[in-house]
């Protein structure tokens, strides 16, 4: 039963302070959670129409998940969505934890990325492109913000995420740090070498002063036309193509 308290959690979960104090937080829609239910997320319960708990009771039954019966109208009144005709989950945070490129490998770095469309479009785009990787300032949006878990589409469930202070971790990891910039070496024609991180700074500021100075290499992607600049989610498009291009 969808009760009042199990209501006022799950609106609760939309602000963040919520989310980092219960170490909850909220997966809409019936693609989002179909995919959620094969992760590795610890799920701590799930509001679904009877259809859909029918249609999957074997794969809730491996999981041993708490179900509530819900009807389209509840659903959506506890959504984000305009519309919620099938599900929803409460999902356990997972830890932060640390990770860096390996060998071989590139991630990315995102400086003081504020805008949740934004965050959720590079995951998808990272998810894409088989990075896997991606090291985030503590001032980067949250990863499970309701706008980024959408735009990512699912991919936030494949991809790893670490929230860090990005001067000591930069300080710390000695290794290739590519930066995008208005004015750099040319991205269709550059060199990217084998591993790796590719920085993208934020959507008005660029790439933060306090972390320049570890920059290897600057780089750019030319412009043909008079727009004064991308958006950061189709730079990091761009960059990644040219990338795997390249490899």
């Amino acid at each position: 039963m969808l009760t009042n308290a199990r209501t006022k959690l799950i609106k609760s979960l939309k602000l963040k302070k919520n989310r980092k104090h219960e170490g909850l937080f909220v997966v809409e829609g019936e693609k989002n959670v179909l995919e959620l239910l094969d992760s590795d997320f610890s799920i701590h319960s799930l509001y679904a129409t009877g259809d859909f708990l029918d249609t999957h009771a074997r794969v809730l039954n491996r999981r041993e998940i708490e179900s509530v019966a819900c009807s389209k109208k509840q659903l959506t009144s506890i959504s984000t969505f305009k519309s919620n005709e099938q599900a929803l989950s409460v999902v356990k945070i997972k830890k932060n934890q640390q990770l860096k490129a390996d060998d071989n490998e590139f991630a990315l770095i995102l400086d003081e990325l504020k805008d949740p469309g934004n965050l959720g479009t590079i995951i998808r785009i990272c998810d894409w492109y088989g990075i896997n990787k991606i090291v985030a300032s503590e001032s980067t949006v949250d990863l499970y913000n309701p706008k980024v878990i959408s735009a990512s589409m699912g991919s936030f469930l494949r991809i790893q995420i670490y929230y860090c202070e990005l001067f000591q971790f930069m300080q710390q990891n000695e290794g290739h740090y590519l930066g995008a910039y208005m004015k750099g070496s040319d991205v269709h024609s550059y060199s990217f070498g084998s591993g790796g991180y590719i920085v993208l700074g934020n959507e008005s500021n660029g790439i933060s002063e306090s972390i320049a100075p570890f920059i290897n290499q600057k780089i750019s992607i030319p412009s043909y036309g008079s727009a004064e600049s991308l958006n950061v989610g189709v730079a990091a498009a761009i960059i990644l193509d040219n990338l795997k291009r390249e490899h």
